[in-house]
């Protein structure tokens, strides 16, 4: 068998590198999106291709169709056929509805949202004219409960959901299954940079396992749902999440 394909957005950033080498370490081969103003992406794929990683990344503006467009095209030229697409590019523009601006609005929903047609949209009709595909979407807890000061983001997060198990039911007798991951709070970067005592004080006790998730366990569930034995796994929202929401 030829080594499957994934393209993973926003792959350079805390949860995007552990789904690369998570991927990689499965055999895929991996191709990153990278934002066309991020100048880090020549260092990253050199600082991985010393730890044995050969990634390659395409600069592509999520938010923007044509972009999307462009960049899959590249990823064919450069290796092939997209088989698993990992939608994982996010931002936040976090505050209250009171203060939020509409391009506060704007961002989030295009970068977290729109992001997700733009990118399918490129990928889809090859997947099904070959009977194999699988579209991972990267939500969050906070679309499933909501959460103070995001609406923007809940709204977004929650609407990949929707996209999700609309989509699943079109394309489920092809051979092609669309998922969602929500996860909870996951020890990136980000998540890390919250003062500690907001942490142990605000987030922790809400977490029955009492502490972060780490990227790669969301890559572990990534890669089961890229593989052959999830193909009767379709339209469900998976929680990583530690406990702190159940439905």
């Amino acid at each position: 068998m030829t080594k499957r394909i994934v393209l993973v957005t926003g792959g350079m950033g805390g949860l995007g590198e552990s789904i690369c080498t998570g991927m990689a370490d499965q055999g895929y081969t991996v191709v990153a999106t990278a934002s066309p103003s991020n100048k880090s992406a020549d260092e990253w794929v050199a600082q991985m291709k010393t730890r044995g990683y050969d990634f390659r990344v395409v600069p592509c503006d999520v938010g923007d169709f044509d972009s999307c467009a462009a960049a899959v095209k590249q990823v064919e030229e450069l290796v092939g056929s997209v088989d698993v697409l990992v939608n994982n590019a996010g931002i936040t523009r976090d505050m209250t509805f009171k203060k939020m601006t509409k391009a506060d609005w704007d961002a989030v929903i295009r970068t977290n949202l729109d992001s997700v047609f733009n990118m399918t949209k490129q990928v889809m009709d090859g997947m099904v004219e070959r009977g194999w595909g699988r579209v991972i979407n990267i939500s969050s807890v906070n679309g499933q409960k909501g959460a103070f000061g995001q609406t923007n983001y809940s709204a977004a997060k929650a609407g990949m959901h929707g996209f999700t198990k609309a989509l699943a039911l079109e394309v489920s007798k092809k051979g092609v299954t669309v998922n969602t991951i929500s996860p909870g709070y996951i020890g990136t970067k980000m998540v890390t940079a919250i003062p500690k005592e907001i942490l142990d004080s605000k987030i922790l006790p809400q977490i029955p396992v009492g502490r972060l998730g780490k990227p790669e366990e969301v890559a572990g569930l990534i890669i089961y749902l890229a593989s052959d034995e999830a193909a009767f796994v379709t339209g469900a929202n998976i929680s990583i999440n530690g406990g702190q929401h159940m439905q």
